[in-house]
């Protein structure tokens, strides 16, 4: 019987069982900001799942901009996804360190490039490390997969298009930073941006969805009081924004586990919209 994902959440329990599954590719997608030390790869290398890959969001990005991890190419991402040992039928389980930091990301992309067929791991490595589960350093052997990429453009935003958003109001914006970065009472981290937020985005912290003390996501009508606490009409469509396109993808994960899946990604969010230019920003609390 070939093996399948329950959903789009699994449990520590479901990927234990499942460990050494042939048709199972693991995928570590732990993420930090710049100047965090050690690096995730460093974590990685030190402590990971057995038989996680790593799969750096830096690396596996477009190096044709100056903009931090944007979406690489079709072409590029299928030789990325080849090389962790990811084929169209592979069934893969993404996790994080926190629990829901930056494995929505991973999640987001790989469905963004036409595979479904990935769940992220309810609670990531802190859970599993809780629960007393083995990890290892040991890099897997890991054999090069086949896979063809099928790019979904409805999935991204541009900063265009969400400029001509500002004017049709037809998208809800959602900003997954922090309260205070939203509101320009905390600077920017990376030098050179401007403070505050999108105007008229909604705010809701991507650290929101996730239990403070175990890092598991909450449950469905937890996620959708959330969001509606935060402003956010579920009959209408949404882009989901963060510092660097990160986080973003977090809301967006929390947003189809309570089904809801006309939600887009501004890409390039407070990084390319907070530099020194025409964008207009807005500080204060969302309104």
């Amino acid at each position: 019987m070939s093996l399948s994902l329950p959903g789009s959440l699994v449990s520590s329990e479901w990927l234990a069982a499942h460990l050494d599954d042939a048709n199972l590719v693991i995928l570590d997608g732990s993420f930090k900001l710049p100047g965090v030390t050690p690096i995730a790869a460093e974590d990685f290398a030190a402590r990971h799942i057995p038989g996680a890959r790593f799969f750096d969001i830096d690396r596996i990005a477009d190096h044709d901009t100056t903009l931090p991890h944007m979406l690489p190419s079709a072409a590029a991402f299928e030789g990325y996804a080849a090389d962790l040992g990811i084929s169209n039928d592979s069934i893969v389980v993404v996790y994080d360190t926190p629990g829901l930091m930056s494995a929505g990301r991973v999640w987001w992309t790989l469905r963004t490039f036409g595979h479904d067929k990935v769940a992220v791991l309810d609670g990531g490595l802190r859970k599993w490390l809780a629960e007393g589960r083995p990890v290892t350093d040991a890099l897997p052997a890991v054999t090069k997969g086949s896979f063809r990429a099928s790019f979904d453009p409805s999935a991204v935003r541009s900063k265009a298009q969400v400029l001509g958003n500002l004017d049709s109001h037809a998208e809800q914006v959602i900003d997954a930073r922090s309260a205070g970065r939203f509101t320009a009472d905390e600077k920017e981290a990376r030098p050179g941006l401007r403070s505050g937020h999108i105007p008229g985005s909604l705010n809701l912290p991507f650290n929101a969805l996730t239990n403070p003390e175990t890092g598991e996501i909450l449950d469905i009508p937890a996620i959708r009081k959330a969001f509606e606490t935060a402003g956010l009409d579920f009959s209408k469509p949404v882009i989901a924004s963060c510092g660097s396109g990160v986080t973003a993808a977090a809301l967006t994960f929390g947003l189809h586990l309570a089904g809801k899946d006309d939600v887009a990604i501004y890409d390039g969010a407070w990084t390319e919209w907070g530099q020194p230019g025409d964008t207009p920003v807005e500080t204060g609390s969302a309104k």
